[in-house]
């Protein structure tokens, strides 16, 4: 079998599995009617598997495995092997098995098990602390500092909108420029409330849904459209169908939103997108990096605690208030979260996602990027088949 061929027959497990799940109506589906892949940009390329048990399900994917074992050694079978471990989870899952989170962070996500290193979260607090006092909040514990800078940094409600229009714009100039040529796409601002996160690419319609329950500073909004825009989900959607048309890519680069083993790289192009279109304008964006990455940290060591070791909610809360910073709705949400038994150890998908993206894009040489941002945006990749890159 050649990759094109397992890529195809992945792509079409994996849709199977995602209209099976949908239409289930026993009451027990786990995403909501979201399904196993958000948004499908390859109905027109591989129709989904048409399955009426688990058992089905089951039998294929043992099929693939075989298929898998007997490819060539390198990128793509690391890929593939990590695919068909995810997919194994999201099935048992669907099928009324109970794996542990820590399972799940694991197999599922494929994110590293366990709490964040505590000294990384401290050097991203000392990292908050210098570059806050360098912007003359110096008065008060750091959390006063970080609040004060937040508040003072606030976008007005009645601005937001135009800010948001005018960031869209620059990063969809640089991402044109630097990453791939989106053409005239673009997404409107849509505001929502009462949900657990921060913001959403609603690809279909054409919309970046918003959590208005939050303030923003620009940098925060920034750093939203790069994520779930430019160059974020919505330009890697575009990109991997363009590459597939192609014939650059196999069929499976058209699951890069599956809530599998994708979403870690896929998040990761998220929030490393300020860098990828070298967009650190000044202190507010460095502040807002740190601060970023410190709750990244903090909500995955949290979830860790509160799913895994037992802790209470109102102490994992505390830990989120005091160590990570972060706003009430904030908090709330990520222990909504981490609670979902199908979504939970996503919220580790954020930190070993950004961690794997950086470490690959700050050690390749200036030669070696075109190629990079073709891995990175052409072809699906896991946290493990990334790290391979460059393939020798």
């Amino acid at each position: 079998m050649s990759l094109a061929d397992t890529g195809r027959r992945m792509t079409a497990i994996t849709m199977g599995i995602d209209h099976f799940e949908r239409s289930r109506n026993d009451g027990r589906s786990l995403l909501d009617g979201e399904g196993l892949v958000p948004i499908y940009m390859g109905a027109d390329i591989v129709a989904p598997n048409d399955y009426n048990s688990w058992d089905e399900v089951q039998s294929d994917l043992e099929a693939l495995s075989k298929e898998i074992d007997g490819l060539p050694k390198g990128e793509r079978k690391v890929f593939f092997e990590g695919m068909l471990i995810s997919l194994k989870l999201a099935v048992r899952l669907f099928s009324g098995g109970s794996p542990t989170f820590e399972e799940k962070v694991v197999d599922l996500v494929g994110a590293p098990r366990g709490k964040v290193d505590p000294a990384i979260i401290e050097t991203a607090r000392d990292n908050l602390d210098r570059l806050l006092a360098g912007s003359g909040f110096t008065r008060g514990s750091l959390h006063d500092r970080v609040i004060a800078w937040e508040e003072d940094r606030a976008i007005d409600a009645e601005r937001l909108e135009a800010v948001f229009t005018e960031l869209m714009d620059e990063a969809r100039q640089r991402t044109n420029e630097m990453i791939f040529d989106t053409g005239d796409y673009t997404m409107q601002l849509h505001p929502v409330s009462d949900v657990p996160y921060t913001a959403r690419c609603n690809f279909n319609e054409g919309q970046m849904d918003l959590n208005t329950d939050l303030s923003f500073t620009r940098a925060a909004l920034k750093h939203l459209v790069c994520h779930e825009v430019f160059p974020g989900h919505s330009t890697q959607l575009i990109s991997t169908r363009a590459e597939v048309d192609a014939g650059r890519a196999t069929a499976d680069a058209l699951l890069i939103t599956a809530n599998a083993i994708t979403g870690c790289v896929q998040e990761g192009i998220g929030d490393q997108g300020v860098q990828l279109i070298d967009w650190i304008e000044d202190d507010d964006d460095q502040i807002h990096l740190e601060l970023r990455r410190l709750r990244s940290a903090a909500q995955t060591t949290a979830a860790w605690v509160y799913m895994v070791e037992g802790k209470p909610a109102e102490e994992v809360m505390r830990y989120l208030r005091e160590v990570a910073m972060g706003q009430e709705a904030w908090a709330r949400g990520r222990l909504r979260m981490a609670a979902h038994p199908f979504r939970g150890p996503f919220i580790a998908s954020y930190w070993a996602g950004n961690e794997a993206v950086r470490t690959v894009r700050e050690r390749i040489r200036p030669a070696q990027k075109a190629d990079f941002l073709k891995a990175l945006y052409g072809r699906a990749q896991s946290p493990r088949s990334l790290d391979m890159f460059p393939a020798e």
